[in-house]
């Protein structure tokens, strides 16, 4: 709990920071979470040749930024994938709407190098890190299907849990836990599922690190790709403000901002457009 407060503190603090300057219908806040952000500082200074100012409102965790959306706290956000988008608007009933669709980010399996280095090298009573947030954790378990480490029975679309697993096919130890703490913690495990955006900062590469990554072809991609979201009214009001939203869907799915994630992530964000 006390993490949770001090990422609203935060969020809104820097709300009220960004309100004290003064903005006219120019200028839009948008939410982001965690610190890789290449692609915006870019967007921020595309949009700005069109008379836009965009202002960044950063949050700590997964559960505030919407809310903030859906208050009127900010006029869009970028962090977090359909599956997501989807969950929240049914469990709280907020009224956003997407813009434009931004990347994929596949979760990957990475190994403890001074214990395994492979699948193959998984024995019986190793232990594998994994987020615990539930959208992430049913990516996991799937993951490990994937991976042939466990056997799960759950329909397609739907998110896996522990009650879904019938089989380990190598008995290890699963030990979910808050996804930025994973990395943090590698030396005491085998290996741990990391999401990409966290594995980037601890200093993992996908191209060297990862030991398997999550398909992200077929029907899994849809609810797998980031998005940028809106108030519903917003959109729908027209005006200057969707006009906006306009200018900077357009500059988010243009070549030079793809070139730059390219450029700066090195596989850990790909590129959807």
């Amino acid at each position: 709990m006390k993490k949770w407060v001090t990422g609203i503190t935060l969020a809104v603090l820097a709300i009220l920071l960004s309100a004290c300057g003064g903005r006219d219908e120019n200028t839009v806040r948008i939410g982001l979470v965690g610190e890789l952000h290449y692609q915006w500082y870019a967007i921020r200074d595309m949009v700005a040749e069109e008379g836009v100012t965009l202002e960044f409102v950063f949050f700590t965790d997964f559960t505030t930024p919407n809310r903030a959306l859906n208050d009127g706290d900010i006029e869009l956000n970028a962090f977090q994938h359909h599956m997501f988008f989807n969950m929240e608007r049914e469990t709280h009933g907020y009224e956003i709407s997407y813009i434009a669709e931004t990347f994929i980010a596949p979760l990957n399996i990475f190994a403890n190098r001074a214990r395994i280095n492979s699948l193959a090298d998984l024995r019986d009573g190793h232990t594998i890190a994994l987020p615990s947030d539930p959208t992430n954790y049913g990516r996991a378990l799937r993951l490990l299907e994937d991976a042939g480490i466990l056997v799960l029975d759950v329909e397609p679309g739907q998110r896996a849990t522990e009650l879904d697993i019938v089989e380990f096919i190598v008995d290890v130890t699963l030990m979910p836990m808050e996804a930025n703490m994973i990395a943090g913690i590698m030396q005491d495990v085998e290996a741990g599922i990391i999401t990409n955006p966290t594995a980037f900062i601890a200093g993992l590469r996908v191209t060297t690190d990862s030991i398997f990554t999550e398909n992200i072809e077929g029907d899994v991609r849809h609810s797998l790709t980031n998005v940028i979201a809106v108030r519903t009214a917003d959109l729908e009001a027209g005006g200057r403000l969707a006009e906006i939203f306009g200018i900077i869907a357009r500059a988010h799915n243009s070549e030079e901002v793809r070139q730059v994630m390219l450029d700066a992530y090195q596989g850990a964000l790909v590129p959807v457009w």
